[in-house]
């Protein structure tokens, strides 16, 4: 299955695929593991910015991912895809490297602009069989691993259904009331009733990112809209938080640090990456038992 058929069928039902932000390439494998033990969808991620900042390389992601899919024998529908980027060439190295679906962030520019930025992806990653993810609107942030922009701009539904007809995209990040990062200040919000008018306008998948510290049935109304949802729910900082507070470690690390951690240690982690992600699948994203 396709990434857009994966979120249509999540749509129609009534729950939501999680996209999990590994971030360390010994994380992956733990994330498809909760998918295979609760029956889930699962995508498998990981940004520019995350790659800068914790070390590795397209290649050397979708080399682990594809590893951990055989070995565990992975039977669910799973996804490996390239969150937030900014930069032509890093999408061109997920293409060649095997990702099923890449994220072109350019929503910092006006609506033009980001409009023809997404078109020449979508038409070069679409060659490929590559499925692409844009955003309109900006999300702001409590993480620059995430993004740059500590502003915010919430997506106009008028300005979403021209953004889809003109950039041949397949699935849509929007900005409705979440954040990057943790919450420090501000109480979690999301605008329902903009997702509402966002999905008379669009047809296609609608993505939120920032989920992370957002209550559950927050999430979950934003989910089981009558008339459908967001599909795709991003979650990186709640799942590193769980890998860094198993080994006691309240900084993040990076991939070179990981191997110099001891084997049982490593062990508790990742099966505190998996427990999250199995509880996130369960109470959060209502994916479990869904294939």
């Amino acid at each position: 299955m396709s990434v857009k058929e994966i979120l249509l069928k999540a749509r129609d039902e009534r729950y939501a695929v999680g996209s999990f932000s590994a971030r360390y390439l010994t994380n992956i494998g733990p994330v498809l593991q909760a998918a295979q033990n609760l029956n889930s969808p699962v995508i498998v991620q990981v940004s520019q910015k995350e790659l800068k900042r914790y070390g590795g390389s397209c290649e050397e992601f979708a080399r682990e991912y594809r590893r951990c899919e055989k070995e565990l024998d992975i039977r669910v529908p799973a996804i490996l895809h390239l969150d937030h980027t900014k930069d032509l060439q890093v999408i061109r190295d997920a293409v060649a490297a095997g990702f099923d679906s890449v994220m072109i962030d350019a929503s910092e520019y006006e609506l033009d602009k980001n409009i023809s930025i997404v078109k020449e992806v979508a038409k070069y990653a679409h060659s490929y069989g590559v499925e692409v993810e844009a955003e309109l609107g900006k999300i702001s942030s409590n993480d620059r691993i995430e993004t740059d922009s500590s502003t915010e701009l919430y997506t106009d539904p008028d300005e979403a259904a021209e953004f889809v007809d003109a950039t041949d995209v397949d699935l849509l990040a929007v900005s409705v009331g979440t954040v990057h990062g943790a919450y420090l200040t501000r109480k979690p919000h999301i605008e329902l009733k903009r997702i509402e008018e966002i999905r008379r306008r669009v047809d296609l998948p609608l993505v939120l990112h920032g989920a992370s510290g957002v209550p559950a049935q927050l999430v979950q109304d934003a989910i089981t809209l009558p008339n459908g949802g967001v599909s795709k729910i991003n979650i990186a900082t709640d799942l590193e938080q769980a890998f860094l507070n198993a080994l006691g470690l309240s900084q993040s690390i990076t991939n070179e640090d990981v191997p110099k951690i001891g084997e049982a240690e490593l062990k508790l982690a990742h099966q505190a990456v998996t427990e999250l992600v199995e509880d996130k699948m369960t109470h959060y994203l209502l994916s479990s038992g869904r294939v």
